[in-house]
């Protein structure tokens, strides 16, 4: 009965994980096309949820990477994956109470890890599934993005140059529509699975799964599109901020090469089962599409801000994961660590967003409502 309690517990946990998720990487699929006013906010957040939820059904290759390709299957417990959760959920609150597009998918990862050392040591871990199905193309994916997105606006501007602005501006502001669309399908394909594999993971531990028989169900697909999904539409507006307009002043050419960039490599990474960052990808795109117009469009001291949040963020979750395994341990293997846990990180976090809303009300409101 008791590990039936955990699993409730993680499984809530990896939900709430997936709805940050959404709601923090909302600015990957939409700050483009906000900025150059292709799509208004409202309706460019609900087509990215809509297209997040659908992108969870393409595929589970993914899925299967997270929950086989980093850590020892067989030796993962409900409380490993519940301190590795809540160590990527701290990690994307904090980078999004400071306004910084970071790896949610680095996070997850990192703070799984983090947690399974404490937990079994090193040989736990499968360094080479690190390297080279999450390190290695993190490297890679933001050149890339980079890279396409710098040529695609070249060529651009190039073929398009001379032809009346207005027109021009139209035309990339549709495109815009689909290759967000595209991004946002990317996103879903890619981010959603992450959480799939871990809440997979969980009832591997819990004996629900056969480690043998590694697979996702389908009520655990069905959850996670739906928790990025409404994630994505609540939106992350801090990042978005960023992510729309303080790396670069964005033209509709450059947002539309810089979607178009990131949907094509996150895509073809999810075809190959490679967990990328998003905010990874997109950051490059639009560095990319910058830095083609000119060197100096980039805003090198964000992006430089951004690349040291990168570099924080699986060795940030992977000691936040450790610490909660630790704590968690103090209390037993049963579920009262991990409830005492999820309780005052909810506590903390309504804290938190009470003592926003009260710094956000101006000092008339309060009268003037009562008016």
């Amino acid at each position: 009965m008791e590990g039936d309690t955990v699993l409730v517990v993680v499984i809530a946990t990896a939900i709430a994980f997936d709805f940050t998720n959404g709601f923090h990487d909302t600015a990957n699929v939409v700050a483009t096309a906000i900025s150059t006013r292709a799509l208004p906010p409202r309706l460019a957040i609900a087509l990215a949820s809509i297209l997040n939820f659908v992108g969870a059904f393409i595929s589970l290759k993914v899925a299967d990477t997270v929950g086989k390709g980093f850590v020892e299957t067989s030796q993962v417990t409900t409380t490993v994956v519940f301190a590795g959760l809540i160590g990527a959920i701290a990690w994307n609150l904090a980078t999004w109470y400071f306004g910084l597009p970071s790896s949610s998918s680095h996070a997850l990862i990192g703070g799984l890890v983090g947690s399974m050392l404490v937990a079994h040591g090193f040989g736990a871990i499968d360094g080479d599934g690190l390297l080279g199905k999450l390190i290695v193309p993190a490297l890679l994916a933001p050149i890339l993005a980079f890279t396409a997105a710098a040529v695609a606006i070249t060529l651009s501007y190039r073929i398009l140059g001379r032809l009346r602005p207005g027109p021009v501006s139209r035309a990339f502001r549709l495109g815009q529509i689909v290759s967000g669309g595209l991004l946002a399908l990317s996103h879903g394909t890619n981010d959603a699975q992450k959480t799939m594999g871990v809440m997979t993971l969980a009832l591997v531990a819990h004996g629900s799964i056969s480690a043998k028989a590694f697979h996702v169900p389908s009520w655990v697909v069905l959850s996670a599109a739906s928790a990025i999904a409404l994630g994505t539409f609540t939106g992350g507006w801090r990042i978005i901020r960023t992510m729309g307009s303080r790396i670069i002043r964005m033209d509709p050419a450059q947002g539309f090469a810089a979607q178009g960039a990131g949907a094509a490599v996150i895509l073809a990474a999810s075809g190959a089962g490679y967990p990328l960052s998003t905010t990874h990808v997109i950051s490059g795109g639009i560095m990319g599409a910058g830095a083609a117009k000119r060197l100096s469009a980039v805003r090198w001291g964000v992006a430089g801000n951004i690349a040291v949040a990168w570099l924080l963020t699986l060795p940030a979750a992977a000691g936040v994961g450790a610490l909660a395994y630790a704590v968690s341990r103090v209390f037993g293997t049963g579920a009262l660590g991990p409830l005492l846990i999820s309780v005052s990180l909810l506590t903390a976090l309504l804290g938190v967003f009470a003592r926003r809303v009260r710094a956000t009300r101006s000092p008339g409101e309060g009268l003037a409502s009562t008016s």
